[in-house]
């Protein structure tokens, strides 16, 4: 109850002072003489953009043209609703110096500077900024604010706020560190968040860059944005960034006890960018039987798509500690093979020349570097056991299906031959007895 006394009181003091100050104003003959030299500011500042805003208007519309030029011209061109405050501030400012030369005051003048500032805080706020964030910012910060300056109940409210301290154990800040944190972190944040996406957008766009290269230069980019932001909010609010070392000690022992897959995976994914030798576009096969193309890398994990359209998240360390095979270029050769068996009682000398002359005749499959290769691999318990070695430009999977017609190739050209395929049998004798 005392602190809703002592507040009431002081908004009575102040509406007391605003009363004294506004019956002052109205009994003063200078300060009639500033009312009119103020009006003829606002008018002619008035008169002013509407003459000069149709003309810079006309010089920075870029029409349809593109660049840099063009584009700082169509940016240049938002503010243009602010050339009227801008000019009544100039036009108060000139009027005020006169006054103050004259009648050794100004407080009426002081009082439209100040209400050119409110002015050009709301065309700020509804007819320039077009984010989202930045139009709520300024809606419920940039203008209240303006409003409190332009009482001149703002530095009483800044010092009331301040003087207010909130602790928790053995950490006291004010109230007015805590709205300037808060205020400042989230403006901070988003500058951090635009520019790490226009410098993303800018390195992605380098092609002679390697895409590992580009994706390192990204994280790089966007740690150093992001830190950048964290390290100049705690200067804003006043805490010693030697705080900022205890923390990083306390943050080290949490990665090591219970942070530490997450730190490997992190290392991984730098390593892996560093060198380059997996990157985002190779087809990839693991030992844990995961395969299929990177699409993302991020600081965790590796994105793989199968060729049936699933997405398989992959953490970094599995690219370093097992096995990895890696198609760097789907479009590159690579060697498959195709296993099959015959019947005993075929003549197996023919075998290879039918083969390699029927998968030849596919036009997938490639003569450099080597062209189809028929071998005999064995002497199972019911055939004869081949296989054939083939070459082909990309991976068998996914829209490829080589496999498939290769097998095809080799079933038509053993029927075509009159060569049998055999299937497991077993001779049973039976002695002592029949049957029946």
């Amino acid at each position: 109850m005392d602190g809703q006394g002592d507040f009431a009181a002081t908004l009575a003091a102040w509406a007391q002072q605003a009363a004294e100050t506004v019956l002052g104003w109205l009994s003063s003959p200078a300060a009639w003489s500033q009312f009119g030299l103020l009006a003829l500011a606002l008018i002619g500042a008035a008169l002013a953009s509407r003459r000069l805003g149709p003309v810079l208007r006309h010089y920075l519309d870029p029409l349809d043209k593109t660049g840099p030029v063009a584009n700082a011209r169509r940016f240049a061109l938002r503010f243009v609703p602010l050339m009227m405050p801008l000019i009544a501030f100039g036009l108060t400012a000139l009027a005020e110096e006169v006054t103050r030369a004259t009648f050794g005051s100004g407080e009426v003048i002081a009082f439209g500077k100040r209400l050119v500032i409110f002015l050009a805080a709301r065309i700020l706020v509804r007819e320039v900024l077009t984010n989202s964030f930045l139009r709520l910012l300024g809606k419920y910060v940039l203008i209240p604010v303006a409003a409190l300056y332009l009482l001149g109940v703002l530095d009483d409210i800044a010092q009331r706020l301040d003087e207010t301290v909130i602790a928790l154990g053995n950490i006291r800040f004010s109230v007015l560190a805590l709205i300037r944190g808060v205020i400042a972190g989230a403006v901070l944040f988003w500058l951090g968040s635009w520019s790490n996406r226009q410098s993303a957008s800018y390195i992605k766009a380098q092609e002679e860059l390697r895409p590992a290269t580009r994706e390192l230069a990204v994280k790089a980019v966007e740690v150093m944005v992001f830190g950048a932001a964290f390290l100049l909010l705690l200067s804003i609010m006043g805490i010693d960034l030697t705080a900022v070392a205890v923390l990083g000690g306390a943050l080290g022992v949490g990665i090591g006890l219970g942070l530490q897959q997450i730190a490997a995976n992190f290392v991984s994914g730098v390593i892996l960018l560093i060198e380059g030798q997996t990157t985002v576009g190779d087809y990839v096969e693991l030992d844990g039987g995961e395969k299929g193309t990177i699409v993302r890398m991020t600081a965790r994990a590796c994105i793989l798509e199968t060729f049936d359209g699933k997405w398989i998240v992959v953490p970094n360390d599995h690219f370093i500690t097992t096995r990895v095979v890696n198609y760097p270029d789907q479009g590159s050769a690579n060697r498959y093979e195709a296993p099959f068996s015959v019947s005993y009682d075929t003549d197996i000398n023919r075998v290879p020349e039918i083969i390699e002359t029927a998968v030849a005749a596919l036009p997938f499959v490639l003569k450099s570097p080597d062209g189809p290769d028929c071998e005999l691999r064995g002497f199972g318990e019911s055939s004869v056991d081949f296989a054939l070695e083939y070459w082909v430009a990309g991976i068998d999977d996914g829209k490829n299906k080589y496999a498939r017609r290769v097998n095809f190739a080799i079933w038509n050209a053993l029927k075509a031959a009159g060569i049998e395929m055999p299937y497991p049998h077993r001779v049973i004798e039976v002695k002592g007895g029949s049957l029946g």
